[in-house]
């Protein structure tokens, strides 16, 4: 087993996490980053988070430690909430899975369901970037258009109450993606939490800040591990 499990967020390669994996294991600690259906792992699939849970629940093995950034916090979120034993500790990295009904999410639900029909016209995309300021969208294939709309609608069902797994919460005060306000009601709503917000993190900070990441995870995996 090793002594981190890593769900990717909405990304098409891992490729960028690699600096403050090979950090980690300078440091002695074991790294297995799991690569998602349809984003790093091709798939022509439109999936829900029961989909991505049953997938998750089969990559990693239980009492594990894991770690989700972004919508692989969504992802490991849902896991736990199903499933509160399964894991042993949550690391969450500036995690989705808070629902906030915004403009930008309608546009995101919206698009989607016409996506298909309108696949082909490159404006669509790039009127959909130049209102949201998201690239996540514009650069997805239709399937996974589909597939971030069904990620997004799932946090209205997402109760953190049932999420009895003990939590670290780590965010970047410059995250513009996921805001600290999201950290904020997290930590309010999950039952076994501790939040450290990072002044200078982005919402990637494997990009941004990865040598300090890489330190950050491994103080709290010996942590956890002693």
């Amino acid at each position: 087993m090793a002594d981190l499990y890593i769900i990717h967020g909405w990304t098409y390669t891992v490729d960028p996490w690699e600096k403050t994996i090979a950090e980690l294991r300078k440091n002695g600690i074991s790294v297995k980053m799991l690569n998602v259906p349809g984003l790093t792992e091709a798939s022509n699939k439109e999936f829900t988070i029961d989909d991505y849970v049953k997938w998750a629940d089969q990559q990693i093995p239980d009492g594990a430690i894991a770690l989700g950034h972004s919508n692989g916090g969504r992802i490991l979120l849902n896991l736990c909430s199903k499933k509160p034993e399964k894991l042993k500790y949550l690391i969450l990295l500036d995690a989705a899975g808070i629902y906030e009904p915004t403009i930008k999410k309608k546009i995101v639900t919206n698009l989607a369901k016409i996506g298909k029909p309108l696949k082909n016209i490159p404006i669509v995309d790039k009127v959909f970037h130049k209102i949201t300021g998201s690239t996540d969208y514009s650069k997805a294939p239709a399937n996974m258009k589909v597939t971030l709309s069904n990620m997004l609608e799932s946090d209205k069902l997402l109760d953190l109450s049932k999420v009895e797994t003990r939590t670290f919460i780590l965010w970047g005060k410059k995250d513009t993606t996921t805001p600290p306000r999201q950290a904020t009601a997290m930590y309010e709503r999950l039952p076994n939490a501790e939040l450290k917000f990072y002044a200078n993190w982005t919402h990637a900070p494997y990009i941004s800040n990865p040598d300090e990441l890489a330190r950050a995870l491994t103080v709290l995996i010996r942590r956890l591990k002693a």
